[in-house]
């Protein structure tokens, strides 16, 4: 962990600024021991946040019985191991609270803020996971945190830089909270219009079922590792992965970034066409069957539908072209693949699963106008990601600017 800080600030190794121990875990074979008043905090809990509530209580009894320790509010915890990406996150303390043997408590003095401690923490996050030991389990230690060394100016200016980034962290959180809640909105919206149990205005006529199979033709794919692909050749290639990455289910592959493939390489694989519908055709998880893109743009040297996809041209009698997107979000749709995925070691779509389904459709009038509906949405939820992005890019600037100290808070006060 090195970088340039201003010259007036200290580092200083993390263990002369703060008390640091650990916690411990009551015998689980002892009912006694659990489920009582003391909130218990385990590593997968320390999140970058404040700890508010835990998901699992200790008694007095259980608190007595083993190592763990009850923490004043305002200590900060550290994951020293934990599954994934858990070991050198950290959170602070909003509440007493007793920890067990894989979180740190560390106790700041009165000259380090805790709040910046976590910011600090947080900003070197991949750094602190680099100090972790090389053994068969690569974890931290309480003597590797006491270890981390912590650049720090005075403790005003500390307290204000800390202030500053808390707000950056505000505006994040309040856009999470909208996006996650404009998501669930849509996802009403659509389980109401995509099945008809909602109609817009205007539209009485029957629903009818279709068997997909009946109006689809499928355009030949070539399949090419990313290894043979480039970003000079003219013709675009779209990979099952790019689908299974993307949130938009609509591409407009004349305006995008994409995988390019040489001419040679492609041999009679079919170009797609506006209106096409391209599947990943394998998954790992039920979330990904189904997954698909409409295409909605194509560049004048064309797109080739590539390696693990299903490019399905359907009748724009039977699927208008717009709504062929929201296809996998048909109920009935999602449900018909997944039975039939069930049986299959990687999850897998195929061109007779596709052609098998049997959805209940309105008329394309009706589609048209169910797509507009669910286009505005999706814009209006991408309008907000694109002002998340914005923001956490702005508070990552912020934080290597204000935590190196080469942009200074001038005017202290201003920013109490």
């Amino acid at each position: 962990m090195t970088s340039s800080y201003a010259t007036d600030w200290s580092v200083r190794p993390l263990g002369d600024l703060a008390r640091v121990y650990s916690g411990g875990t009551p015998l689980r074979s002892v009912p006694a021991y659990w489920n009582g008043s003391v909130p218990w905090v385990t590593t997968t809990e320390i999140d970058f946040g404040v700890i508010r509530s835990t998901r699992q209580t200790i008694s007095d009894a259980g608190l007595e019985s083993s190592a763990a320790k009850v923490a004043r509010p305002g200590t900060v915890l550290i994951a020293m191991y934990g599954q994934g990406k858990t070991r050198g996150k950290s959170a602070i303390l909003g509440i007493p609270a007793a920890m067990n043997q894989a979180c740190a408590a560390v106790e700041v003095r009165s000259d380090l803020s805790a709040k910046y401690l976590l910011h600090y923490l947080a900003a070197h996050y991949e750094a602190i996971r680099a100090l972790s030991n090389s053994g068969g389990q690569e974890n931290l230690s309480g003597e590797i945190v006491k270890k981390i060394p912590v650049s720090f100016p005075s403790r005003e200016e500390q307290d204000c830089i800390a202030a500053v980034l808390d707000d950056a962290d505000s505006l994040t959180v309040r856009l999470e909270q909208l996006v996650a809640k404009k998501q669930a909105i849509r996802q009403g919206v659509m389980q109401q219009l995509l099945t008809g149990k909602t109609r817009l205005a205007g539209f009485t006529g029957p629903w009818r079922d279709v068997l997909l199979g009946d109006h689809v033709s499928y355009v030949r794919t070539v399949a090419l590792s990313r290894a043979q692909l480039d970003d000079r050749s003219p013709v675009r290639y779209l990979h099952y992965g790019d689908i299974h990455t993307r949130s938009n289910a609509k591409l407009n592959a004349a305006n995008e970034l994409m995988p390019r493939a040489n001419s040679a390489l492609l041999g009679n694989a079919g170009r797609l066409q506006v209106g096409d519908v391209v599947f990943a055709d394998a998954s790992e998880d039920p979330d990904g069957v189904g997954k698909s893109v409409e295409i909605t743009g194509v560049p004048s040297a064309g797109v080739v539908p590539g390696l693990h996809t299903i490019a399905a041209r359907f009748d724009q009698n039977v699927l208008a072209n717009g709504f062929k997107a929201y296809l996998q979000f048909i109920p009935a749709f999602r449900q018909a693949l997944l039975r039939l995925a069930a049986g299959t070691k990687v999850l897998a779509t195929t061109r007779s699963f596709v052609s098998s389904v049997a959805i209940s459709l309105p008329e394309v009038d009706e589609q048209r106008a169910i797509a507009v509906v669910l286009d505005d949405v999706d814009a209006e939820i991408a309008q907000l990601e694109a002002k998340l992005f914005k923001a956490r890019q702005v508070k990552l600037g912020m934080t290597q600017e204000l935590l190196t100290g080469r942009t200074r808070l001038q005017d202290l006060e201003s920013v109490k």
